[in-house]
């Protein structure tokens, strides 16, 4: 098998088989029997299916720039040392206070139960008490049940590495989807650049900020770029061919983003509009793609609508326009396509097509394209954005913002959003070179569309362009940094990379064919590597080798343990309740509750009667000795001390904070 073979496997080898486990899953999550045995059988069939119907066509490849075993194997060491490096410094959030904790403990219970919802077990209380209540951050209490927040793509990935080995399974899958981002970016980049690109691409995503901090924990991001860069590179081999069976795989994978992440409707609104146009041209992979897609998409809005419906009514005042648009839109591209196939009107759109390319109009998107990198860049000068909280967790969102202004000697205001920093946060992260670099591709490659040139770069392009332009408009995103870096990751960081290595190649190849000699042009293209990733390494060294959430699996295991047996755990301090609930849920196997805000120690020994009267064991949880001194003697059950992320606003983040957790049990007697 040639280099050139090896390395276009690898950038859809890992998407396909992310797609393949997430098309296996989710039937049985949807009819409660998710499984280890029927999970990996049902796998290993969709996985194989899919890789022959992916790879069983060779890739055609370019006899003008041949693939060497330097850059396949520069790819693959790339992946293969930040797969170590990240496994060694992953961290271990368990304990619910963001995202990556709330999605462990989604897992744990569907690795452990294979079914939603969540069951409350008010048995084990007594039955239902006014003074009780069962949700806590990321988990709602609908009825009487309880439903996790987010889609269950990432827990349904994230629950085979609990079978494989537990809790440290879970955790260590983010380094590995990490890595596969890594090696199938190079894999686009080895289609979309060169080949010889491919490893400098790797090395550059593998090596920004944001890039090592997703891969350390648990994020949907990760699954979500693996596989949308997959779905690129499908695509891209799909054209070059004409392979129905590979469009409409690209188009699947590009859908079951949907299920990994809601918010990715957006991104694949350029995919549609693209399978319109191909099949309004007549190509063969225009249905599949379209058909690929809609299943895709299709599967997560099902689960989305049956089994995380809390969470998108929690969205919906973003969600809903989101899905009008997408109808509209699909109606529009179909009626696009009509409009093309149909003689009298398609020769018009076709000639319109022509005058564009032969006319003035590429040169002006071309300058309309600088203007709004340029128009991001000035922003803050001409922009504040804030918002006025209006519900219950816009008010937590501004009092978490205050916060961190007095930490970080700002001017008090929870309004602010920070997002007119946006384009900012971007160049923080991969440079100013890097980002010059992707202004001057993206100007070129519109003004080549548009001429009709470089066509395998069009959806790349549209993707990028469109999701990178509504990203950094309205980030909606807490504004925190590192954590709205998190944002960027999806499609931004990679996007502009992707065009700001496509920018550092042209430079060489434009003086090449000035006439000049071999020693210039390999300069060119050194200089162009070594302003994309210099930046980026220097920017990245401070948090490089930081660990943070570190010992939280020792620290629950030893909370579980002195919990024992046979308890019905009730939580009566908030913080407490809001990090524990699940954990002690899901993780300890206990029936857990909290006390509702004005409940009282009367209230909280009426319960301690209930829960003995059911014959279970009480256990009184808080976060200080005094919380629980009023029903028995404090006992602490966990007691971490570790780092964690810090938090900045107006600057890169370069370090990380202290923290602390400690949890106090009593037990009362028996009335």
């Amino acid at each position: 098998m040639s280099a050139g073979r090896v390395l276009a496997r690898a950038g859809v080898v890992p998407a396909l088989l992310i797609a393949a486990w997430l098309a296996a899953s989710l039937p049985l999550l949807l009819a409660g029997a998710f499984r280890p045995g029927p999970a990996v059988a049902l796998f290993a069939a969709t996985a194989a299916a899919a890789l022959w119907l992916a790879l069983r066509v060779p890739p055609a490849e370019d006899d003008t720039r041949p693939v060497t075993w330097r850059a396949a194997g520069g790819v693959f060491a790339v992946g293969a040392v930040f797969l170590v490096f990240q496994a060694v410094m992953a961290s271990e959030q368990i304990i619910v206070r963001r995202d990556p904790a709330s999605y462990v403990q989604f897992a744990t219970w569907l690795s452990e139960h294979g079914s939603l919802p969540i069951p409350q077990m008010r048995w084990a209380f007594g039955g239902g008490d006014p003074a009780l209540t069962y949700d806590s951050p990321a988990f709602y209490q609908r009825g009487g049940v309880i439903v996790p927040q987010f889609m269950a793509g990432l827990p349904m990935l994230l629950a085979l590495g609990g079978w494989i080995a537990g809790t440290h399974g879970m955790l260590l899958m983010a380094p590995l989807l990490g890595a596969c981002a890594v090696v199938s970016f190079g894999g686009l980049t080895a289609r979309l650049v060169g080949p010889n690109w491919a490893p400098l691409g790797a090395l550059a995503l593998a090596s920004t900020l944001p890039m090592l901090w997703v891969s350390r924990s648990t994020y949907s991001e990760l699954p979500a770029l693996v596989l949308l860069l997959g779905g690129l590179a499908l695509v891209h081999d799909a054209q070059r061919r004409q392979v129905r069976t590979q469009a409409f795989l690209a188009g699947l994978a590009f859908g079951l983003i949907v299920l990994v992440r809601i918010d990715a409707l957006r991104d694949v609104l350029p995919v549609v509009v693209f399978a319109g146009l191909l099949m309004g041209l007549g190509r063969r992979t225009g249905w599949p793609l379209g058909l690929g897609l809609l299943i895709g998409a299709g599967a997560g809005l099902v689960e989305g609508f049956v089994l995380s419906r809390p969470y998108l009514e929690y969205l919906h005042a973003s969600l809903n326009p989101l899905l009008y648009i997408a109808a509209a839109l699909v109606v529009a591209t179909l009626l696009m396509a009509v409009a093309l196939r149909w003689d009298a009107t398609g020769r018009r759109l076709r000639g319109l097509g022509a005058a564009v390319a032969r006319g003035r109009l590429p040169d002006v998107a071309a300058a309309l394209t600088v203007l709004v990198v340029a128009a991001f860049a000035v922003r803050p000068l001409l922009q504040t954005v804030r918002r006025e909280p209006r519900t219950a967790d816009d008010r937590l969102n501004a009092d978490f913002i205050a916060q961190v202004q007095r930490i970080n000697h700002l001017p008090i205001d929870g309004t602010r959003q920070y997002s007119e920093l946006s384009y900012h946060w971007v160049v923080w992260y991969i440079g100013v070179p890097a980002a010059l670099l992707a202004a001057l591709g993206a100007a070129l490659l519109v003004r080549r569309l548009l001429r009709g040139r470089s066509p395998e770069w069009a959806l790349p392009f549209a993707v990028v362009a469109w999701t990178t332009v509504t990203t950094l408009l309205r980030p909606a995103i807490t504004p925190d940094h590192p954590w709205a870096s998190r944002r960027l990751i999806a499609v931004v960081i990679p996007g502009m990379l992707l065009l700001a290595l496509w920018a550092a190649a042209w430079a060489p190849r434009r003086i090449r064919r000035a006439g000049h000699g071999t020693r210039a042009v390999r300069a060119a293209a050194a200089g162009g590597a070594v302003l994309i990733v210099a930046p980026i390494m220097i920017m990245s060294a401070a948090y490089a080798a930081v660990r943070t959430e570190q010992g939280e699996v020792a620290a629950v295991r030893g909370m579980c343990d002195r919990l024992g047996p046979g308890r019905s755990v009730v939580i009566v301090e908030r913080a407490t309740a809001d990090r524990f609930s699940q954990v002690v849920r899901g993780m300890c196997g206990l029936p857990a509750a909290r006390t509702v805000p004005d409940a009282g120690a009367g209230d909280v020994r009426r319960i301690v009667r209930r829960i003995y009267d059911a014959g279970r064991r009480p256990a009184i949880l808080g976060g200080a000795a005094s919380d629980v001194a009023p029903y028995g003697r404090p006992v602490r059950v966990l007691h971490l001390r570790t780092r964690q992320d810090q938090r900045t606003l107006t600057k890169a983040p370069t370090g990380t904070w202290s923290m602390s957790v400690d949890v106090w049990m009593a037990e009362p007697p028996r009335p």
